[in-house]
């Protein structure tokens, strides 16, 4: 039985953590905002272990104090104090389905020692992260707790110290400033490698015999565009995939103070404070440890020179993607990417669970995750 030190911080729990403790051998109950580990106790409870176990996994409420259902002395009271375990959080919610965009949106900045005390969840005039790694907090409290908004004027702070935290914060021109003359390095270099025929190898002879019929007529410009725009599509498919299966790995992610420190760094931070000016594109060092991957990947599955002219496409589509990402949060827009924004915000502010395209919906109507605005 796991108890509850009372000169330590209390553990904050949610009612699905509860919920998921209803059984004989596994039983938690909650009263008055505490958490109970009960499992030791329903052999040995007076009323009869069908009696305990009818609230497993609930809340009490009122049933202590029910006279016809069972009579509770002082000293049982008491008792249950020995087996308390953490409280309950908030459940108080700002995401709602009840959401409704609007043109020109601007949230109310939050009152953060309100919310301290009212959450018990981050102290936003102190360091984040540390926080969050020395937790005392579930996964269910986090992940609840994280994807409700708050709004400052400027960045909360991650790190304590200056030379951690300067790199944590990138402004939205960095983005095109570091890839966009990557992308056309490797644009100009696809070009040059096209034009060379020993760019066409390919680890099978039989596949670049096919391939030299197929593509030799084609100026070497034109075989690099092709490569480029078919970077395009595979951008907005990794733009779905990074986003709903690595930032949104919600459901798998360990009930443990790393993962979700890692999961704060990596997107958390980001559907908690949404309209931070400096966290809402990609730090260059983050993009490069996700994309390195696929890019060897590329360079494996092509020849160098289809390679660098696929992710010379990928790396543009990025650009858009994580400039208009900003734009998304904090500009006034032409029609579709207004539409686009407000897609994107119900995100945040009606159900995280859905809505993962932020260029477009494409991939949210393939895989059936369009959320409704």
């Amino acid at each position: 039985m796991a108890s509850f030190n009372k000169k330590t911080r209390a553990r904050i729990y949610t009612a699905h953590d509860v919920q998921l403790h209803s059984t004989a051998t596994d039983c938690w109950v909650s009263r008055a905002g505490k958490v109970y580990d009960v499992t030791s106790f329903v052999y040995d409870h007076p009323g009869g272990e069908e009696l305990l176990l009818r609230h497993a996994g609930k809340d009490l409420g009122d049933a202590m104090d029910d006279a016809e259902e069972h009579v509770h002395s002082d000293s049982a009271y008491a008792m249950l104090d020995e087996f308390c375990i953490g409280k309950l959080g908030t459940d108080t919610l700002v995401v709602s389905e009840d959401w409704v965009a609007e043109d020109d949106f601007h949230p109310e900045e939050t009152d953060t020692l309100e919310d301290y005390q009212k959450t018990q969840f981050l102290d936003l005039g102190k360091p984040m992260l540390a926080q969050v790694w020395f937790s005392n907090f579930s996964k269910s409290f986090y992940l609840q707790q994280v994807h409700q908004p708050r709004h400052l004027n400027q960045s909360a702070r991650m790190f304590k110290w200056d030379i951690l935290e300067m790199f944590t914060l990138t402004p939205w021109y960095v983005v095109p400033m570091v890839w966009l003359p990557i992308a056309a390095y490797l644009l100009r270099l696809s070009i040059a490698q096209f034009s060379d025929p020993t760019a066409y190898y390919w680890p099978s002879p039989a596949v670049f015999a096919a391939s030299e019929a197929k593509l030799t007529w084609l100026p070497a410009p034109m075989k690099t565009l092709l490569c480029f725009f078919a970077g395009n599509l595979v951008w907005t498919l990794l733009e779905y995939f990074f986003h709903r299966f690595i930032f949104h790995v919600d459901s798998l992610l360990p009930d443990h103070p790393i993962a979700l420190t890692v999961h704060f760094t990596m997107h958390g931070v980001h559907h908690y404070l949404p309209m931070d000016r400096l966290r809402l594109v990609m730090p260059p060092a983050l993009f490069i440890m996700l994309s390195f991957p696929f890019t060897r990947l590329a360079y494996y599955l092509f020849p160098v020179a289809v390679a660098n002219g696929v992710i010379a496409g990928a790396f543009a589509f990025y650009v858009l993607y994580d400039t208009m990402h900003y734009a998304l949060h904090h500009s006034r827009l032409p029609a579709y990417v207004a539409e686009m924004k407000k897609y994107h915000l119900a995100h945040h502010y009606k159900n995280f669970e859905l809505g993962f395209g932020v260029t477009s919906k494409m991939w949210d109507y393939v895989f059936g995750t369009v959320l409704g605005v």
